[in-house]
């Protein structure tokens, strides 16, 4: 690989980290919007509203889209770090809010103290959930997209993709509403329902990344002429 395909390569992978990181933070600070997505009209489960959800969710799913993607290209080592630097991220932007939120308001403020307290004021709590949710999930889905990747030595990425991604979803949402229940963000009665719309939601989106996964994939792969298989090594 020429000095020019280097430069291209690691280029791709920090615009990649940055969607990343991102799609991450962005999740955590929107979180405490809920909106109810009706593709099944009324139907409820465990007494809730099926897809009742947090604005939260929309982004999130990139976040493991962009995964398995730098795994596939870059491999474990690369999606490992942007994984890492997204855990800094968002411990970084909990410690901005929280110190926002202490500074007092001036009265000409456009946005007094209450308002933003009300808004942004349990987000650090918001921001714990998620951070550990994520961790487990991520690492978890890098794991088993590498292990999939070896057993099927490079071939087969629809397989590698959704297991890793169903698997490491079920984890995160299980983790993440578990914890903001536990921290009183949300009240126990909506766990199940909430575990399980988030989940089905996230699997339907999943289910609709592994063509875009395909897509990119081929087109890096054409750009720096890779084998089925191949990584691009930027150490």
């Amino acid at each position: 690989m020429t000095q020019k395909d280097k430069k291209a390569a690691f280029s791709i992978y920090l615009y990649l980290g940055a969607l990343f990181i991102t799609s991450l933070v962005v999740s955590n600070l929107i979180f405490q919007k809920f909106f109810f997505w009706e593709p099944f009209g009324d139907t409820t489960v465990f007494g809730a509203p099926l897809f009742e959800l947090s604005v939260g969710i929309l982004p999130y799913p990139i976040t493991f889209l962009i995964t398995d993607l730098i795994s596939e290209i870059y491999g474990k080592k690369k999606a490992n770090q942007v994984v890492t630097a997204g855990i800094f991220a968002s411990v970084f932007s909990m410690l901005i809010i929280f110190i926002a939120n202490e500074v007092p308001a001036i009265v000409d403020s456009g946005i007094d103290d209450e308002t933003f307290t009300k808004v942004f004021g349990l987000s650090p709590l918001g921001v714990l959930a998620s951070m550990l949710a994520y961790l487990f999930a991520q690492y978890i889905d890098i794991s088993i997209y590498h292990f999939w990747k070896r057993v099927t030595k490079g071939k087969m990425l629809w397989l590698r993709n959704n297991f890793s991604t169903f698997t490491s979803q079920l984890v995160d949402t299980v983790t993440v509403v578990g914890l903001l229940c536990a921290f009183g963000v949300l009240p126990w009665d909506k766990f199940y329902g909430l575990v399980v719309s988030g989940f089905l939601f996230k699997i339907f989106i999943a289910a609709f990344d592994t063509p875009l996964l395909y897509l990119f994939v081929y087109l890096i792969r054409k750009r720096f002429n890779l084998k089925i298989g191949e990584e691009i090594p930027l150490d």
